[in-house]
C-alpha cells in the first residue's frame, strides 16, 4: 500500500526560506498543513514564481497528486469538481468532493416540458442542519438518437440554466452535435467505448470536454481505454457498468476494486472518478407496475453507490422522499471526520426579546443548534440564546469531554453581551447539562434554572414561566 506524503516528505521540496507568503510562520508549518491537504501547494508562491525552484515544484506536484484525478464538469460558479480523492476510507483523512447528483432529461421532451423539468431540478432544495441541500447537474439523454434534435435540446437546456450538463449517448455523432451546441460549457460526454473512443477523442479535445470511458463487465478493457484517453490529454471518468437488483453485488464489487486499486495500490490506470447510474433501475420497470417501486429501488441503488465511492450519480426521480435520503447520506459522509459540523458561537435573538425575556444557552454542534432554533421558533418565543463554543460537540458529549464547563459557559455569557440586554440574571440550562448548574452559578454569578432535556419542551417550559419560579 502506497504511503501518503507526510510533512518530512514535503519539507525538503519547499524553498525553506520561511518567507511567510503562504500565511504560515515557517516552511515546516506549511508542510504540515499541506500534508493534511488543508493548504494547497500553490499557496507557496516562491515555488511557482522563482525559476530556481522549478525542479522542486515538479517533484512536489507529483508527490501531492491525488491518486484519483480531479475532473471539472461545467463552468462558472455552479461547476462541479469530482474525484480528487486521497484515501479509501474516510477516517484515514476525509473525502474531498461530494458525490454529484445529475438528473435526467430526455431530448424528446417538448419545450414546455423541458423548461418545467429544468426549473424543478434547479429549484430542488432542502435546509438540513444549516446547509442548503441541492442537486448538481442535468443529464440530457438522447432518446431520439437524432443528432439535430439532440443539439437543439442541448442548446435549449444551456439557455435555461448554468448548471453543469452531461450529454448521454453511445453515438459519437450525437455527442458531437451536443458538444458543439454547448461550446465553452464543458459538458461531460457519456460515453466512449472500445469501438467509439477514437471519434470521441477528437470531439473531447476540440470542445475541451471530459469524457466517460465505458466498458461494462470488463475492468481490464476499461483500464486500457481510460489509460489511452488520459495519455491523449483528456479528463477521464469511469463507468465499469451498472447492474442493480440481483446483480447489485457485482456493481459494488467493481466500484470497490477500482477505488482500492487507485488509492491503495496507486494504479494510475484506474485513478479516475467513478460514475454510477441508479437510473438504470427504470429499464426494468414494466408498464402497469407501481412507479413507487422503481423510485424505491433507485434510492437503494443510489445509496449503495454513494457508499461505494461513486463520484457522480445519474438519477431520474425528483420526489423529495427519494432525494432526501440520498442527500442526507452524502452530506454525512462528505464531512471532515475530525471537524464536527458546527455553527458560529455567539448570541442569537428570537422574536422581539426585551429586558425581561428569558436567556438560554446551547452548544454550537449544528444538529443541536438547529433543533433548538426550530423548537424556539415553532413555540413563538421571544428569547435570547447564547451559543457556546463546544468545538462542535453536542451538549452531552461536550459535558463528558470537558468542552462544556462552568468557566466556558460563564465566559460565553460575558462575551455575548447578553448581560447588557436583560435586567435579570437567570440562565436556563439544557437538561443534559444539569450537573453543571451549581458550578455555573458560582462562575457566572447567574441563577441557573434547569430546562427540559428535550428542546421540544422549551415552549411549555417558557410559557408556564417555570424559569421564574423557585
Amino acid at each position: 500500500m502506497a504511503k501518503r506524503a507526510g510533512p518530512m516528505d514535503i519539507y525538503p521540496l519547499l524553498p525553506q526560506t520561511n518567507c511567510g507568503e503562504c500565511g504560515e510562520a515557517n516552511c515546516m508549518a506549511f508542510a504540515t498543513k499541506a500534508a493534511e491537504y488543508t493548504l494547497g501547494i500553490k499557496a507557496c508562491t516562491p515555488l511557482y514564481r522563482e525559476r530556481e525552484y522549478a525542479k522542486k515544484r515538479d517533484k512536489l506536484e507529483e508527490l501531492m497528486r491525488p491518486p484519483v484525478k480531479e475532473v471539472q464538469v461545467g463552468t462558472g460558479e455552479k461547476k462541479v469538481l469530482i474525484g480528487g480523492e486521497l484515501v479509501l476510507y474516510r477516517h484515514d483523512l476525509r473525502y474531498m468532493h461530494p458525490t454529484a447528483f445529475f438528473i435526467d432529461i430526455a431530448d424528446t421532451a417538448s419545450a414546455e416540458e423541458l423548461k418545467k423539468r429544468v426549473k424543478a431540478i434547479e429549484d430542488w432544495t432542502y435546509l438540513y442542519i444549516g446547509i442548503n441541500l441541492r442537486l448538481d447537474g442535468i443529464a440530457l439523454r438522447s432518446v431520439s438518437r437524432d443528432p439535430k434534435k439532440f443539439a437543439e435540446a442541448a442548446k435549449r437546456v444551456g439557455e435555461l440554466t448554468n448548471m453543469p450538463i452531461m450529454l448521454c449517448s453511445l453515438n459519437p455523432k450525437v455527442l458531437a452535435a451536443g458538444a458543439e451546441a454547448l461550446q465553452g460549457r464543458r459538458p461531460l460526454l457519456y460515453a466512449a467505448t472500445a469501438d467509439t473512443w477514437q471519434e470521441l477523442t477528437d470531439v473531447a479535445l476540440k470542445y475541451q470536454c471530459p469524457l466517460v470511458a465505458y466498458a461494462p463487465g470488463d475492468l481490464t478493457k476499461l483500464k486500457s481505454l481510460a489509460t489511452t484517453l488520459d495519455q491523449m490529454g483528456i479528463d477521464v471518468v469511469l463507468d465499469p457498468g451498472n447492474e442493480y437488483g440481483a446483480a447489485l453485488g457485482t456493481t459494488v464489487d467493481d466500484f470497490s476494486m477500482l477505488r482500492r486499486a487507485a488509492t491503495r495500490e496507486r494504479d494510475q490506470g484506474v485513478g479516475f472518478p467513478l460514475l454510477a447510474t441508479p437510473i438504470s433501475v427504470w429499464g426494468d420497470h414494466k408498464e402497469g407496475e407501481a412507479e413507487e417501486l422503481a423510485r424505491w429501488q433507485e434510492t437503494l441503488a443510489g445509496a449503495s453507490m454513494i457508499i461505494r465511492y461513486a463520484d457522480i450519480l445519474v438519477l431520474h426521480s425528483l420526489d423529495m422522499w427519494v432525494q432526501l435520503p440520498l442527500t442526507f447520506l452524502r452530506t454525512n459522509i462528505y464531512t471532515d471526520p475530525v471537524k464536527p459540523v458546527a455553527v458560529e458561537p455567539g448570541l442569537r435573538e428570537f422574536g422581539s426579546p426585551n429586558q425581561d425575556s428569558p436567556v438560554m444557552y446551547t452548544s454550537n454542534f449544528a444538529l443541536t443548534y438547529f433543533t433548538v432554533e426550530s423548537d424556539i421558533k415553532q413555540a413563538g418565543i421571544d428569547a435570547y440564546l447564547v451559543v457556546v463554543d463546544t468545538e462542535g460537540l453536542s451538549i452531552q458529549s461536550a459535558v463528558a469531554g470537558r468542552k462544556l464547563t462552568a468557566d466556558i459557559i460563564a465566559e460565553a455569557i460575558k462575551e455575548s453581551g447578553v448581560e447588557d440586554k436583560v435586567n435579570h440574571r437567570i440562565l436556563i440550562s439544557p437538561g443534559m447539562a444539569a450537573r453543571l448548574s451549581g458550578e455555573t452559578e458560582e462562575a457566572s454569578k447567574w441563577t441557573v434554572k434547569v430546562g427540559p432535556k428535550d428542546s421540544s419542551g422549551i415552549g411549555q417550559y417558557i410559557g408556564d414561566e417555570m424559569w421564574k419560579k423557585d
